[in-house]
């Protein structure tokens, strides 16, 4: 909580939540904003008073204080926002940017740090993870409630590829009506669906948490193609061994160490290339084939 920080510390709050700008009333410290919009009037207030800020402005990330403005990098070429398409990992380049520079962090070394943080299995498990197969992509992402799908949709409008498949699930411990909002987002973000079960239901039978979901996507589209795979192994396996070329598939884990495992296995053996000695680079016959028999 923003109360906690010390008073010669920083609260870094959101100035496009008006939820979360209430939290100043609250704070005994130093405070300072993040917006993706750099006419923002929250911003425009503070920087006139000589507040900090971090925006995205005219492309790039970019401190400001008082007057000037100091841009650290293009957000296309950061890569943790896909090429800018991903706005919410802009969204939160901004706020770490801010933690480090009040801290003291280098420009320099805050703009190595962004172009060296890869999205990746390795770096970000489970945040937009994605995979080129020779024919089509796949993302893994941990999005599981209405925000995260938001988020997610925009992220794929952007995104040219088709058709647009997700294999999708919902969890017991959500209001009925959040449940069937996931259904609804996910008629509208995909051109076919996938619904699967949670390996922990929360409180809910599978069946109610599907029968919520299928309401959403006929409530959007009556004709929406979906299928129903409930193991989450089985319908990550479906969706690929069936992916049409040039499609992009967007698998919502539950557990996400298990299905990134999986689609790295499914991927070496996507891009298995057979190798002979015909391949060995100057190869000298005389020392790589067997001889012949006596």
């Amino acid at each position: 909580m923003p109360r906690s920080v010390r008073r010669d510390g920083y609260a870094i709050l959101n100035a496009d939540d008006e939820l979360v700008m209430a939290m100043r009333k609250q704070c005994d410290c130093k405070i300072a904003l993040f917006s993706l919009d750099e006419n923002n009037r929250l911003i425009r207030q503070h920087c006139k008073l000589g507040g900090l800020a971090a925006i995205y402005e005219n492309g790039f990330v970019t401190i400001s204080k008082g007057e000037w403005k100091l841009r650290i990098e293009k957000a296309v070429n950061i890569p943790i926002t896909y090429g800018g398409k991903a706005v919410f990992n802009i969204q939160n380049v901004l706020p770490a940017v801010l933690a480090a520079y009040v801290q003291g962090v280098k420009i320099e070394e805050l703009r190595e740090a962004l172009m060296t943080f890869v999205p990746s299995a390795a770096q970000t498990p489970g945040r937009l993870n994605l995979f080129q197969f020779k024919n089509f992509q796949v993302v893994v992402d941990y999005a599981h409630n209405p925000h995260g799908f938001e988020a997610l949709g925009k992220f794929l409008s952007k995104i040219p590829d088709s058709p647009k498949v997700g294999v999708i699930a919902g969890v017991g411990d959500r209001r009925d009506e959040d449940t069937v909002n996931l259904g609804r987002l996910s008629a509208q973000m995909f051109d076919e669906i996938i619904i699967r079960q949670d390996r922990n239901l929360r409180g809910k039978t599978d069946d109610e948490i599907i029968a919520l979901m299928v309401k959403g996507i006929k409530e959007v589209d009556p004709n929406k193609p979906y299928i129903i795979i409930k193991k989450e192994e089985e319908a990550i396996r479906h969706a690929i061994s069936t992916a049409k070329p040039g499609s992009f598939l967007t698998l919502c884990s539950d557990v996400v160490p298990d299905a990134l495992a999986l689609v790295l296995k499914l991927k070496e053996e996507d891009e298995k290339v057979a190798f002979s000695k015909e391949d060995i680079p100057n190869r000298n016959k005389e020392l790589v084939d067997d001889p012949p028999p006596p």
